[in-house]
């Protein structure tokens, strides 16, 4: 879930006893401690959570922060626009995964096999700074009996990324939720990511990926079945 905050205790700047710089003082003081502008949120559990509104102030201090006048034409609409992109890369904290595999099929012939989707792409960003996580995802299952729409797997897949993520977790997340609502024989997943806190920051390393993986039931313990997995994983598959 979100961090919760109450918001209704802020205290501000000017309550603190802080003079504030005037424009034109000391430039890298009103860049990294703007205290004329921003308010102190004390991070105290609350039942409520900021509203759009409060995002957009929020996004007008980092633009401040980072020495932007967020009242010039070309950033005036830019905190609402981040605030909606916000909605839009975080939305799977308002998804329940598991609920989208409880639709499945019985009628399937005894196919008992491996059912894979290969490829699917997906967007995250990294819990540590943020940054984007652009990736694919190899989604695998032997079923027992039933078997789910392909396009919820790919929802899944989704649900999970849209949240702050680090890929170890996100692999675990996508195999657990299909092992625990399909109850398969098995599943497999496999993710290959490159990680922009790496890429565009840090030690920039362009290029790399990071590749992670989860097997459980038949994928893990049938030496077969977990070769038949990784042969049908094909790298060429995304270019």
């Amino acid at each position: 879930e979100i961090p919760k905050r109450d918001w209704s205790s802020d205290v501000c700047s000017s309550d603190l006893g802080y003079d504030s710089p005037s424009l034109g003082e000391v430039a890298m003081h009103d860049i990294v401690r703007p205290l004329d502008r921003v308010c102190i949120r004390a991070q105290v559990p609350h039942a409520g959570t900021p509203t759009p509104a409060d995002a957009e102030l929020a996004v007008r201090d980092i633009l401040r922060f980072i020495g932007e006048d967020p009242d010039r034409e070309g950033l005036r609409e830019t905190p609402a626009r981040v605030v909606r992109a916000l909605e839009e890369h975080f939305g799977g904290y308002g998804q329940n995964p598991e609920e989208m595999l409880e639709t499945t099929f019985e009628e399937t012939d005894g196919y008992d096999e491996l059912v894979v989707l290969r490829g699917v792409p997906f967007f995250s960003h990294c819990e540590h700074h943020m940054a984007p996580i652009v990736g694919h995802a190899w989604v695998a299952y032997q079923p027992r009996e039933r078997v789910v729409g392909i396009s919820k797997l790919a929802r899944v897949v989704d649900a999970y990324a849209r949240r702050l993520q680090i890929q170890e977790r996100l692999t675990a997340q996508i195999a657990n939720a299909i092992d625990r609502v399909l109850k398969p024989v098995g599943v497999g997943v496999v993710i290959k990511a490159s990680h922009h806190c790496m890429v565009t920051r840090g030690v920039q390393k362009a290029g790399t990926d990071l590749v992670t993986s989860r097997l459980l039931g038949s994928l893990r313990d049938d030496p077969v079945r977990r070769s038949e997995f990784f042969t049908l994983v094909d790298w060429r598959h995304v270019g």
